[in-house]
């Protein structure tokens, strides 16, 4: 057991069997009354945010969360495989924790997965990914950039908006956050 002494941020906590993640924290000492810790927290799994305040010295429950870096392999039909890089044992991650992320997954990418007792919280990917665009209407002779945006297919199957004027075959940055367009690749 800790105390609130030992709150930080990025500190990992187990509130009624949920794991909390403290995004930011504050010690207040008013001048009447004792002191207290108001801190900012975030649900590790769903990413919901709330305030919670503690009375100075009270106990709680910290959790370990380890982040490592896997290599994605295949989607066996109900999960999702990663190779651990560092000793090259693999993991099944459930379709449910990939969850959107299954958009923008290519076999070979690196992600960063967060694991509390061996078991898979969420997964990080890059900021940004590179897709080949597989499927889109043909462009129209005199289409710019500036014109408007058409659906297109990637090699994941997500369906993004893309300029006019882009073909299939052509490769696409996509933001992994948003599922936005951000530009051609050469």
């Amino acid at each position: 057991m800790a105390s609130t002494a030992d709150i930080k941020n990025g500190v990992v906590l187990n509130i009624d069997g949920q794991l909390w993640s403290v995004v930011e924290f504050q010690h207040v000492k008013p001048g009447k009354g004792g002191a207290f810790v108001r801190t900012k927290l975030k649900n590790v799994v769903t990413g919901k945010v709330v305030d919670k305040t503690y009375n100075a010295g009270a106990k709680i429950e910290t959790e370990n969360v380890d982040r490592r870096d896997f290599t994605y392999l295949y989607n066996d039909g109900e999960s999702f495989v990663f190779m651990d890089m560092s000793d090259y044992d693999q993991i099944n991650v459930p379709a449910a924790t990939v969850g959107d992320a299954a958009n923008f997954l290519l076999e070979n990418q690196q992600v960063t997965i967060a694991l509390n007792n061996g078991n898979p919280l969420y997964l990080d990917l890059p900021a940004s990914v590179v897709l080949e665009i597989t499927y889109t209407e043909p462009g129209l002779q005199g289409d710019r950039s500036s014109a408007g945006t058409k659906a297109a297919t990637v090699e994941t199957g997500y369906e993004i908006q893309v300029p006019l004027f882009l073909e299939t075959g052509t490769k696409v940055k996509v933001d992994t956050r948003t599922g936005d367009y951000l530009g051609r690749v050469n």
